[in-house]
């Protein structure tokens, strides 16, 4: 972390001397990863510098992932947004937390706590309440996909008491206010978020 701009200028570096690269993120490596980063570069390059066959190769991103594990809380329209202040003023990014949250999107939040950072998960939720019924189902998921996967599903009002074990590998699904839980059946002990796309049911 924080050594992007190096990693991605010597990724470009040894492609230009010939090399084939791969530049590694997590998740999809177009939404807060490095394919951005690696583009803004070369096109910021004087013109025969920038004569790169660059191919970017689409994954899994986290919240698609967390998503699948909680079942399907973005069957309808949502909003993603990291609560990480590093590249984005905080003022900016609270702007966008009230008007997804205003706007009724299903909110993914990326990035929602560090070490350093441990005060704008409360933040955000505190301005996401304002608009959402405390009953609106959050589901957590940390480490999604991967062996030690942790899957959570609370509720707004719930949700700090869950705090402690939020941390950068977690992601958080908000649901909308349409957004409900439900067991997979008689003597199922799995509960999954369900955000109706609208579709009659009643048939």
């Amino acid at each position: 972390m924080r050594g992007e701009v190096e990693r991605c200028r010597e990724a470009i570096t040894l492609a230009r001397d010939g090399r084939k690269v791969a530049v590694v993120s997590g998740g999809d490596s177009g939404i807060y990863a490095m394919a951005g980063l690696i583009l803004e570069l070369v096109a910021g390059a004087k013109d025969e510098e920038a004569d790169l066959n660059i191919e970017v190769v689409p994954g899994i991103p986290a919240f698609v992932s967390a998503a699948a594990a909680l079942g399907a809380p973005l069957m309808h329209d949502f909003a993603s947004i990291s609560l990480s202040d590093l590249l984005t003023p905080w003022g900016t990014i609270t702007k966008r937390l009230e008007a997804a949250a205003e706007a009724d999107f299903v909110i993914a939040l990326y990035n929602p706590k560090s070490k350093t950072r441990t005060t704008h998960l409360g933040e955000a939720i505190d301005i996401i309440r304002k608009h959402r019924d405390d009953k609106t189902p959050v589901g957590i998921v940390r480490n999604s996909s991967r062996v030690d996967e942790e899957l959570t599903v609370a509720t707004l009002s719930e949700l700090s008491a869950h705090y402690e074990k939020i941390d950068m590998s977690t992601i958080l699904i908000v649901g909308n206010s349409s957004t409900f839980t439900s067991s997979l059946g008689k003597g199922s002990d799995r509960h999954v978020m369900i955000t109706p796309r609208g579709y009659d049911t009643r048939q």
